[in-house]
C-alpha cells in the first residue's frame, strides 16, 4: 500500500513539473527565466525518477530478505519441533565453523553409503569427525534417524554426538567425537596388493575378544535399556570404531529404527549391507533386534577368521585346468570345521603364526556363539544380553544346531566389482524390481531344506 501511494505522489509531482515547464514556455517564451525554471523542473523530475528507482531496488532487496528469513524461520520451526522431542538436544554448529574445522571439507577420512566423513578440529582444539549426509530426501531421513537414535543415548561403547548443522543446503552434517584408530575392518582384514583400502594392523586375539564383548554391550543397551528399542540395522566392521585402547565404539545410525517395547517385529524396506543381512529381511517376515544379532554373528566370524564372510576364490577345473573364480561362504566353512573339531584351521593365520592363541576352548566358544547368532530362525538366536553372558562365562555355551544357512546376494553385483565382494555396499540402493525377483525366488518350498548359493551372479 505504501509503495502504491509513493508511486501516485511521484507521478503527480512529475506531471505538475511538466505542466509548470509548459506554462513557463507559453508565458515567458525563451527568456532566461524560462531556462532557469525549466532547468530546476527537469532536475526535480530526474530526482523523483531516481527516488523511484532506488526505492524499488530497496523494496526488492527487503522482500528477498523477508522471504529468506521467513523460509529460514519455517525451517527452524520444523527443526525445533523435531529436536525438542529428542532428549539431550545436541549443539547446533554453523556451516562456516565446520568448513573451517575440516579445512573446507578436504580432510576426508572415510566414505560410506550415507555420505562422507571428515576429520576436524574445533576452535577449542577438540578433534571431531564431521559426517556429511548427502541428498535432500534421503539425507533428511537418515539425518533424523541418526539424531533420534544417538542423541538421547549415553553408553561408553556408542559414539557420542556433539552436534549438527542443517544449513540451507542439500546436505546435513553431524558432528561426532573423533575415534583415533578408525574402523575395525582396517584391523582384522589383511591389506591386499592393489587394493585402495589401507590396513591399520592386526588385532591380537585378546583385543578381538574384547571388541566382541564391547559391541555386544552396545547392542544390548540399544535393544534392552533404552526407552524405545533401537535397531541398528547396519552392524558391520566398517561401523565399529576403535579408540586409543582398541576398545570398540559402535557408530552410523543412519538406518536405525526406533521400535516400541510392545512391538516384536517391524516390517520395513530392505536396507543394510549385503553379507550381513538376516534371512528374515529377504523372506518378508519382519525384522526385530534378532536381525542385529545375526549381523553381529557375521562380524564375530569375520574377526575370528580375518576374512570376509563372502569372498571370491580361484578354483582350477580338473579337466581343463582353467582357473575359474567362484564364491566362498565362510560361515559354512566354520560350521563344518566346528563339527570336525578343527576350529584352529579357520582362525586368522596371522594369529596362528604368532602363536599367541593358547586356549583352543576359547576359540571354540567364540565360534559357537557366532553360529548361534546366525541361526536361520530368529527365535533360536540368543538376545544380546545372553550373548554377553556367554562371552563372559556366566552361561555355558552349548554346541549350536546344525542348521543350514540361507544366504542370498541381493546386490547382483558384476563379477568384476571388487568393492561389492567385500560387503561394503548398501542394499537400500538396489533396484526395487530386483528385490522383488529375489523375494519370489525365496518363496520356493525348498527354502529351508537346501543350501542356497551365497551369490547369484547375473
Amino acid at each position: 500500500m505504501e509503495d502504491k501511494k509513493a508511486n501516485i505522489i511521484a507521478s503527480i509531482t512529475i506531471i505538475s513539473l511538466l505542466v509548470v515547464i509548459i506554462a513557463a514556455r507559453i508565458s515567458l517564451k525563451l527568456s532566461k527565466t524560462f531556462y532557469l525554471i525549466a532547468g530546476v523542473d527537469i532536475s526535480l523530475i530526474l530526482a523523483v525518477i531516481c527516488f523511484l528507482i532506488i526505492r524499488r531496488q530497496y523494496n526488492r532487496e527487503r522482500n528477498q530478505l523477508v522471504s529468506k528469513f521467513a523460509s529460514e524461520g519455517r525451517e527452524l520451526r520444523i527443526e525445533y519441533s523435531f529436536l525438542r522431542k529428542v532428549a539431550g538436544v545436541p549443539t547446533k554448529f554453523k556451516l562456516e565453523d565446520l568448513e573451517e574445522a575440516t579445512d573446507g571439507f578436504r580432510s576426508l577420512i572415510g566414505k560410506g553409503g550415507s555420505g562422507s566423513i571428515f576429520k576436524g578440529v574445533l576452535r577449542d582444539g577438540s578433534q571431531v569427525a564431521v559426517k556429511r549426509i548427502e541428498g535432500e530426501e534421503k539425507g533428511e531421513r537418515e539425518f533424523r534417524s541418526e539424531v533420534a537414535a544417538i542423541a538421547s543415548v549415553q553408553h561408553k561403547n556408542l559414539v557420542r554426538l556433539f552436534g549438527y548443522s542443517s544449513a540451507n543446503s542439500p546436505n546435513r552434517f553431524l558432528v561426532y567425537e573423533y575415534i583415533v584408530n578408525s574402523s575395525l575392518d582396517l584391523w582384522i582384514f589383511p591389506e591386499k596388493s592393489g587394493c585402495r583400502r589401507r590396513s591399520g594392523g592386526c588385532l591380537s586375539w585378546y583385543q578381538r575378544y574384547q571388541v566382541a564383548i564391547d559391541v555386544a554391550k552396545a547392542l544390548a543397551y540399544l535393544h534392552h535399556d533404552c526407552r524405545s528399542k533401537i535397531l541398528h540395522l547396519d552392524v558391520k566392521p566398517e561401523n565399529i570404531l576403535l579408540d586409543e585402547n582398541y576398545r570398540a565404539v559402535v557408530t552410523d545410525f543412519g538406518l536405525s529404527k526406533l521400535v516400541a517395547r510392545d512391538e516384536s517385529r517391524v516390517v520395513t524396506d530392505i536396507c543394510g549391507t549385503r553379507g550381513y543381512l538376516a534371512p528374515e529381511w529377504l523372506l518378508e517376515h519382519g525384522i526385530s533386534e534378532k536381525s542385529d544379532v545375526y549381523s553381529y554373528g557375521i562380524v564375530l566370524l569375520e574377526m575370528i577368521g580375518g576374512r570376509r564372510s563372502i569372498s571370491r576364490v580361484e578354483v582350477e577345473q580338473t579337466n581343463t585346468r582353467i582357473k575359474k573364480k567362484k564364491f566362498e561362504y565362510f560361515p559354512r566353512i566354520v560350521n563344518q570345521k566346528m563339527r570336525e573339531r578343527k576350529v584352529m584351521e579357520i582362525v586368522d593365520q596371522r594369529l596362528v603364526e604368532s602363536k599367541e592363541i593358547d586356549d583352543e576352548e576359547q576359540v571354540m566358544k567364540l565360534v559357537c556363539v557366532a553360529l548361534w547368532c546366525i541361526q536361520e530362525k530368529p527365535k533360536i538366536r540368543p538376545d544380546m544380553r545372553m550373548v554377553i553372558d556367554m562371552l563372559e562365562g556366566r552361561v555355558p555355551v552349548n554346541e549350536p544346531p546344525d542348521s543350514e544357512v540361507v544366504v542370498v546376494d541381493l546386490l547382483a553385483a558384476d563379477d568384476d566389482d571388487d568393492d561389492s565382494i567385500t560387503g561394503v555396499r548398501r542394499v537400500k540402493d538396489i533396484p526395487r524390481l530386483q528385490i522383488q525377483r529375489e523375494r519370489n525366488f525365496f518363496r520356493l518350498p525348498s527354502i529351508c531344506s537346501s543350501i542356497i548359493s551365497p551369490i547369484s551372479p547375473r
